[in-house]
């Protein structure tokens, strides 16, 4: 679509998409007071909630990786997208028509597909899909679903359908309904031959869906012997929308469960998601066609709570045999993307929880998670359990293979932990299993030469955040911090001020005294002050409920200060009570009695450095000075007490 957003359809984005509801679809959020929320960083990950909202200034900080911004920068982040992207996807949510400029020369160049078009063309496909489930062709995709213990409502609950036998039914019906080949191309709904065809055909179609609710992508199963296409299962292929390192199948049904009671079920298919939901284990999520990973845990964590305030539980289901204990390895390796406890819940016959609640119904559902076990404790037994522990060379070998797979893991307080478990899985001294363990520790430092951790993992740690920047895709690197720590408490009265004028403008726009940038010392403050008097000062902002993020805007191209208004929009003031002007008045003059004694500091240093016999109109003029200045820093400290 040609033309730029206009800036009164952006100013009404800001205003009604509520920042608390879309960053509650991404993390789970918990009042901080002082109208503020909090919860886990979804940018970087850490083990205590550094991550603030407030809805009433509508901006967010982090003050761990100092990410921060309004509604929309969060969803750019969030989601990899572009400015605009981000204002039509909200815009799309809010009910809100985006106005445009048709000028044409200065609007950006088209690249692909707008993301609304994308997800709209994928909610189209699924309504058709489960349309298609009733007709007589699907007929085998009904008696799948029946023989697995799926009726028509779990078909409907979970949005399964069916894509027909004819190559180019779906492409009929959505470009029917407006869409190019091109955006069904883009949104891996369809591809192109001789002429454009069905991405999947005769097969029993899953939605794959954001925490949002926005279908993103299906999962197809095979159905007929002459599908030419051999594998069982078919996902979408990466595009603008779906990464599948990044999906959990079933996490828009899940998430107020993960979040309401901090556990989270990770099992290995769609059917095995139905199956548990409709056993009553509302927590159970799935990967789709890929390994349980880091990009997995991180989506999981926001909504897990996970960190030392909330512990839970994460719930592995693997098979029993070497398929699974190699699954469970896996998981192992990346147990420590967690602070809650990690469990593994195996069925003893081998069967998923889709066969067991076929053959044994919903409760044995529950009872496998209710019977799981630590997933080190599982993990260390398969080790171990594969040497003849009743030869001594069977204990050394199992020794030396655990003691490898715990040297391997990064958090090192569960090192001494793990040790003590093997010691006792093998049946020597816990002394002699730690010092098994340094060795390993000390082997796998050399082979890496020094250069990682021991477990491949490189040593340095990045700031991993949902936008991409051209130089590292999926990294952005932490604000350059500009003077010193903005925190240190020099600065305190400085940050108060902004701080008033970022959340209650009002009360210092009712103010007497003001405030200029000399009045300020921190250069980001100064900065942050001059991009105020440019935007029309404390009055403007009274009056504009978007300001806030519009000075942000003008910040572009100085992340520290872009930074520094987000950390300053949802810092709590200083006050248990609403902030008023006289409270306003009272930080504003002691801002200036603290320049004016800066002056008279250097006045005096002046004088001390200037001879009165040499010089006696210069010492006579700033003596004046010096006197004036004191006087003004009386009248000053009269004022504070007057307002106090």
């Amino acid at each position: 679509m040609a033309g730029r957003i206009r800036e009164q359809s952006i100013a009404e984005v800001r205003e009604k998409a509520r920042i608390d509801d879309v960053v509650a679809q991404y993390v789970t959020l918990r009042n901080a007071g002082g109208g503020s929320l909090k919860g886990l960083c979804p940018f970087h990950d850490e083990k205590s909630p550094s991550f603030h909202v407030t809805p009433s200034r509508g901006f967010y900080h982090c003050f761990g990786c100092q990410a921060g911004g309004d509604v929309i920068s969060f969803v750019m982040e969030i989601d990899g997208l572009t400015f605009a992207e981000a204002v039509e996807r909200l815009a799309e949510k809010s009910g809100v028509q985006l106005q445009r400029d048709e000028s044409g020369d200065d609007a950006p160049a088209h690249r692909g597909p707008q993301r609304s078009r994308l997800v709209d063309a994928h909610r189209q496909a699924q309504e058709f899909y489960a349309e298609q489930l009733a007709t007589p062709d699907a007929l085998t995709a009904r008696q799948f679903l029946d023989q697995r213990g799926f009726d028509q409502a779990a078909a409907q609950r979970f949005g399964v359908g069916f894509s027909p036998r004819d190559g180019e039914a779906l492409v009929r019906h959505l470009r029917g309904r407006g869409f190019s080949t091109d955006e069904l191309v883009a949104a891996g709904l369809a591809a192109v031959g001789r002429s454009p065809y069905d991405r999947f055909r005769s097969r029993l179609m899953w939605p794959i869906r954001e925490a949002t609710g926005d279908t993103i992508g299906f999962g197809a199963r095979r159905l007929f012997d002459d599908d030419r296409v051999e594998a069982k299962y078919l996902n979408t292929s990466e595009t603008a929308i779906y990464k599948k390192s990044q999906v959990l199948y079933g996490i828009d049904l899940a998430r107020r469960e993960i979040a309401r009671g901090s556990q989270a079920v990770i099992v290995e298919g769609y059917t095995d998601v139905m199956a548990c939901h409709l056993a009553g284990i509302g927590t159970a999520v799935a990967t789709c066609g890929t390994a349980f990973g880091d990009e997995h845990a991180r989506v999981l964590r926001r909504f897990l709570a996970d960190h030392q305030e909330f512990r839970g539980e994460v719930i592995f289901t693997f098979d029993g045999d070497a398929a699974g204990q190699k699954a469970a390895l896996r998981a192992f390796g990346g147990d420590q993307n967690f602070v809650s406890q990690t469990y593994v819940a195996v069925e003893p016959g081998g069967l998923d929880p889709c066969d067991l609640r076929m053959q044994q119904g919903d409760e044995a559902v529950r009872d496998l998670i209710a019977r799981r076990v630590p997933l080190y404790r599982f993990v260390l037994g398969n080790v171990v359990g594969r040497h003849d522990l009743d030869r001594a060379d069977g204990r050394v070998d199992a020794l030396r293979e655990g003691a490898r797979l715990v040297s391997s893991v990064r958090d090192r307080s569960k090192v001494d932990a793990f040790a003590r478990e093997l010691a006792q899985l093998v049946g020597v001294d816990p002394d002699e299993a730690r010092a098994e363990v340094r060795r390993a520790a000390a082997r796998q430092a050399k082979q890496g030469s020094g250069a990682g951790t021991g477990t491949g993992q490189p040593a340095r740690e990045t700031v991993v955040r949902g936008g991409a920047s051209p130089e590292a895709p999926g990294e952005q690197p932490v604000p350059r911090r500009e003077g010193p720590d903005l925190r240190d408490p020099r600065f305190t009265l400085e940050r108060e001020v902004l701080k008033l004028l970022l959340q209650h403008p009002a009360a210092l726009a009712r103010s007497q005294a003001q405030a200029g940038v000399d009045d300020f010392t921190h250069p980001t403050c100064r900065a942050v002050w001059e991009l105020v008097e440019a935007a029309g000062g404390p009055a403007a902002a009274a009056s504009d409920p978007t300001w806030g993020a519009r000075l942000r805007d003008a910040a572009t191209g100085r992340p520290e200060v872009s930074s520094a208004i987000s950390a300053l929009g949802v810092e709590p003031v200083l006050t248990a009570r609403e902030p008023d002007e006289h409270y306003a008045e009272q930080h504003v003059v002691r801002l200036l009695e603290l320049t004016v004694l800066r002056r008279i500091a250097e006045v005096k240093s002046r004088l001390q450095r200037t001879n009165p016999v040499d010089q006696p109109d210069v010492y006579n003029r700033m003596f004046g000075e010096l006197a004036a200045l004191e006087q003004h820093r009386r009248t000053l400290r009269d004022h504070i007490v007057g307002v106090e």
